[in-house]
């Protein structure tokens, strides 16, 4: 085996076909579209822009591609809002639902295509009066409430750019933001329900706002929670008291196909977050297309529900764009699956009943459920007995976003949630991409637990070795090779960043840090960043692979790997664990699970040590902060952890590291 490949040690033979009934009247069932995209994928893409998008002025030119920029359907004229909701309103749908929200404590609104075309018309003229212009960009920070696609939709209607910041982030990150954008106005509230209690946002911008971003001229607060915050004269204002003097009337400004739509930064824990930039109708072309053969949307019927957040692009592209373009009917949930409503609450919260996502997807029929793999991990923990309380026959399609899902995480979503019946779309995908790029087609495509299968029509992708080589089968880099229509156009302000990020380690060819294996039937498998393969006595070895053999294990629901720097091998392999409801602590069942990956893998596989630990350091949007776990494997101070969603769990995976057994 060459030197320069991701060995591969995780072998999946399961198989599941499409079901006969659901193959029959898929939207997509046969190769056609993979054909014809083959064949000529820039007239593929020109094809679905004009049959799914309403146009102000049809384009001329379909695809400019001048290496590493690219610019799609040049010389159109569109309004990404107008395609999102007045186009629905005027085929006679606006009292179609587009959202049934939810908040955490159990209040509800019902909001049709009508009503959202109303308030997004009035608060669009609520931002022109705050005297913003074409081009300018505005800040929203909020939590999950209709609010928020009302104002991406208002700045998408007369040209704004928008700039999403996820509500869990500090102050600095907002300051970060706002300053690299120079924004001019934020939008945010007072607050969001978060397990069970206020979650404070306001007091985050004011403290932002006094430490930096001197840019901003205005804030503007929804009152979700009737907290009590500071509102500075002149500079804040009542979201409420500007609508209710606003005109419902603000005709949709068409745009040009590359007009900037949203920057979204991504993290920035060791450089400056990168502003990466999304235009108009290429990004509109690929998420419409995605979300609806990626979950076989049948828009007349389905209740379909994303249930990421709004604040990443996940949120951006399949809760906003593409489900309200396509037409469809959506849910929106506020709060955290472990929140019941307010009706169900004891006194004390470790006693609340963790079955609230399956509570909603009975009370609404949810069609589609598209969540991530460490959600579906951590269902696992708390017990197949939440889901078997509900009624969950009206789902038809499961997706799962984010990261790899390991086989067995997959097997348990297949089989509690989906009752056996409904195919699932593991999506690959980035912000940087837009849209999906690798994921089953349910209608279509025979699947393997954990493996994203292959690419969508009209995406190309090859996995190449460390010197670009293309490599058949085994592990190695995942690149794509072919510019397509929602992708990234650069990073705001920086082009030589986007060039040196994207596009210089293989050449021609997109590498945004992800390896990727190609087994022996020709399915890929994601198996994380590049950052994650250790090199343990001359084997490079993807942490994936090592979770997913863990996870294999009856006893376990979650696991991480982290590779600690080791004098003998070079590195040596720690996995952290998280057990299954049903099983107690111990240091012979540690030891039956590192022979257990051993006995999957291989011996170079079986970790050096098993922590078993009743949590993961992880975010509030769920990714487990891996370099946390290498510095308590190593014994470094672990520095900053406020951003974590519960901070004490370190000191926690910290006293059992200290406690369990390595092997010799």
């Amino acid at each position: 085996m060459s030197e320069s490949t991701i060995e591969e040690f995780y072998v999946e033979d399961r198989t599941f076909p499409p079901d006969v009934d659901f193959v029959k009247n898929a939207l997509l069932n046969d190769s056609s579209h993979h054909e014809e995209a083959i064949a000529d994928y820039e007239a593929f893409w020109a094809r679905q822009a004009r049959e799914l998008i309403s146009w102000d002025e049809d384009f001329h030119t379909t695809l400019e591609w001048e290496l590493p920029f690219a610019k799609w359907f040049i010389g159109g004229r569109l309004n990404i809002s107008y395609n999102c909701l007045d186009r629905h309103v005027e085929a006679g749908y606006g009292e179609r639902v587009a959202y049934y929200w939810e908040g955490e404590p159990g209040d509800t609104r019902k909001i049709t295509y009508q009503d959202l075309l109303i308030e997004v018309s009035k608060f669009a003229n609520v931002l022109k009066g705050l005297g913003l212009e074409k081009g300018d960009r505005v800040a929203i920070y909020m939590p999950m409430i209709p609010e928020l696609p009302v104002a991406m939709l208002a700045c998408a209607r007369i040209g704004l750019v928008h700039s999403v910041i996820f509500g869990g982030f500090s102050p600095d990150a907002i300051i970060d933001r706002c300053e690299d954008a120079q924004a001019r106005l934020i939008i945010t509230a007072d607050a969001g329900f978060r397990r069970g209690v206020p979650s404070a946002l306001k007091i985050n911008v004011d403290t932002a706002l006094e430490n930096g971003a001197p840019t901003v001229q205005h804030v503007v607060v929804v009152n979700r929670c009737d907290t009590e915050i500071q509102m500075i004269a002149g500079r804040d204002h009542w979201w409420h008291e500007l609508v209710e003097k606003a005109d419902s009337d603000c005709p949709a400004e068409p745009l040009e196909s590359e007009d900037l739509l949203y920057l979204l930064y991504t993290s920035g824990t060791t450089a400056k977050p990168k502003g990466i930039m999304h235009t108009t109708a290429g990004y509109l072309t690929q998420v419409m297309y995605t979300h609806r053969y990626t979950f076989d949307l049948n828009r007349d019927k389905d209740i379909y529900w994303c249930a990421a957040d709004i604040g990443w692009v996940t949120g951006h592209s399949y809760i906003v764009y593409g489900p309200l373009a396509n037409g469809c009917t959506s849910v929106i949930y506020e709060g955290t699956p472990d929140t019941p409503r307010l009706d169900l609450r004891s006194d004390e919260p470790s006693e609340w009943p963790k079955d609230r996502l399956w509570d909603i997807i009975e009370r609404y029929g949810v069609t589609q459920l598209y969540t991530a793999p460490t959600a579906i991990r951590t269902f696992m923990k708390w017990g197949a007995q939440e889901p078997a309380l509900h009624d969950l026959s009206s789902l038809r399609v499961l997706g799962t976003v984010g990261e790899p899902i390991n086989p067995e995480a997959w097997m348990w979503y297949h089989e509690n949630i989906g009752g056996e019946k409904c195919p699932i779309v593991d999506t690959w995908w980035q912000t940087e991409t837009g849209g999906h790029m690798i994921t089953p087609l349910p209608g279509l495509t025979t699947t393997k637990p954990g493996s994203a299968c292959q690419p969508i029509p009209g995406v190309f992708a090859e996995v190449v070795d460390d010197d670009g080589i293309q490599i058949k089968q085994g592990g190695g880099y995942l690149t794509i090779t072919h510019p397509w229509p929602g992708m990234l156009r650069g990073i705001w302000g920086d082009p030589e960043r986007y060039k040196q990020t994207y596009w210089s380690r293989f050449e021609g060819k997109y590498f945004a840090g992800d390896g990727a294996k190609l087994d022996k039937d020709g399915y890929l498998w994601l198996l994380g960043r590049v950052d994650d393969v250790m090199n343990v006595s001359g084997h490079r070895i993807s942490t994936a692979e090592i979770e997913s053999a863990l996870v294999d294990h009856p006893a376990v629901a979650e696991a991480a790997v982290v590779g600690v720097t080791d004098s003998t091998t070079g590195q040596a392999i720690v996995g952290y664990v998280i057990l299954r409801g049903t099983f107690e602590v111990s240091d012979s069942l540690g030891e039956e699970i590192r022979a257990h990956v051993a006995t999957k893998l291989g011996p170079i596989a079986r970790p050096k040590t098993v922590v078993l630990v009743p949590d993961l350091p992880k975010t509030r949007s769920g990714k487990i902060m891996r370099r946390l776990l290498r510095d308590v494997a190593e014994g470094r101070d672990l520095g900053d952890t406020t951003t974590l969603a519960d901070s004490g769990v370190v000191e926690e995976i910290r006293t059992r590291a200290a406690e369990s057994p390595e092997e010799d």
